[in-house]
């Protein structure tokens, strides 16, 4: 039986994981501090130990990986508009935190460590799809800070022989994703304003593309590099290899969901991509890697939660 960390197991992705590994028959251990994941996204995960604290503290870091097999490092100060209002906290929680369990999990010998980086970090470079042998050329301080713990992942690899892997997420999605904060991503926020017969608010033209991944892939892909025995080092983009346009994600949620409304127009956001979409054919050589859940399988989910969702409160 091994053991898990996952930092940010309390947030949206994390606390998928974490359910995972319990499912499998293993033992997970779970830091977060809650300013962004929710103690409610815990009951995904019973029987899972909770350490409350934050990576940007060396001795809590420290404690936390005390034990440890496996290192899931998904704890991140998440959201390009953020980062671009406030580079500052952004840099200390994702590359100083970063550093603080790359370097915690090194002295405590754990095996592996796999880290949440970003499809923001190819930012303008407009080749498509994105190839891992590209120039990152990234667009904002979230972006630069994800590149940054990517480049500290390597240089653990080549100085230390500490084994860790980058798994660079595209726009991931799926049940648990908070729709309410002002720097949701685009798909919850969509289903709550149909679900409600709201006006959905739309970022620029919304011909922008994205490559939508229904996070039980990502799930799949994090477990994967864990004991994959070519993935030490490797940064692997983990996404489907499609990519939708924001108006025809919103024209098949309206078909799921059964409405028709408007959309409300607003400039495009600083820092945002134009086209987004991934080569995933590395993770596939590497990491056996395949997105089991379609984008339409993954949107049918997702709504059916977030109703559930709705009904529940508006019984409570």
């Amino acid at each position: 039986m091994a053991r898990y960390l996952v930092t940010g197991g309390a947030g949206f992705i994390g606390s998928h994981i974490a359910a995972a590994v319990l499912a499998g028959g293993d033992e997970v251990r779970i830091l977060d501090n809650f300013s962004t994941g929710s103690r409610e996204n815990l009951n995904a995960a019973p029987g899972a130990e909770v350490m409350e604290g934050d990576i940007r503290s060396y001795h809590i870091v420290r404690d936390a990986v005390d034990g440890c097999d496996f290192v899931l490092h998904q704890a991140a100060l998440p959201s390009v508009p953020r980062s671009v209002k406030d580079p500052i906290t952004s840099n200390e929680v994702n590359v100083v935190g970063t550093l603080n369990v790359l370097n915690a999990a090194r002295d405590a010998r754990v095996k592996r460590l796999v880290y949440a980086s970003s499809s923001s970090i190819y930012g303008q470079n407009p080749e498509l799809p994105k190839r891992e042998t590209m120039t990152p050329l990234p667009m904002s301080p979230y972006a630069v800070s994800k590149l940054a713990g990517e480049h500290y992942c390597r240089a653990f690899w080549e100085l230390y022989q500490f084994e860790a892997v980058a798994l660079r997420y595209f726009n991931v999605f799926g049940p648990r994703q908070n729709p309410f904060s002002q720097y949701s991503a685009v798909i919850p926020r969509f289903i709550h304003s149909l679900l409600h017969e709201e006006a959905p608010t739309v970022n620029g033209d919304g011909s922008q593309t994205r490559d939508f991944t229904f996070v039980a892939n990502v799930v799949h892909a994090n477990l994967a590099a864990c004991t994959a025995s070519a993935a030490a080092g490797k940064a692997l983009n983990v996404a489907t290899g499609h990519r939708v346009s924001l108006l025809e994600l919103l024209a098949e949620l309206e078909q799921l969901i059964g409405v028709s409304v408007k959309p409300r127009f607003i400039p495009s956001r600083v820092g945002d991509v134009p086209h987004s979409y991934a080569d995933t054919s590395l993770a596939r050589e590497i990491l056996a890697y395949a997105p089991h859940v379609t984008f339409g399988e993954g949107l049918r989910m997702t709504v059916d939660a977030m109703r559930g969702g709705k009904e529940r409160r508006r019984r409570e």
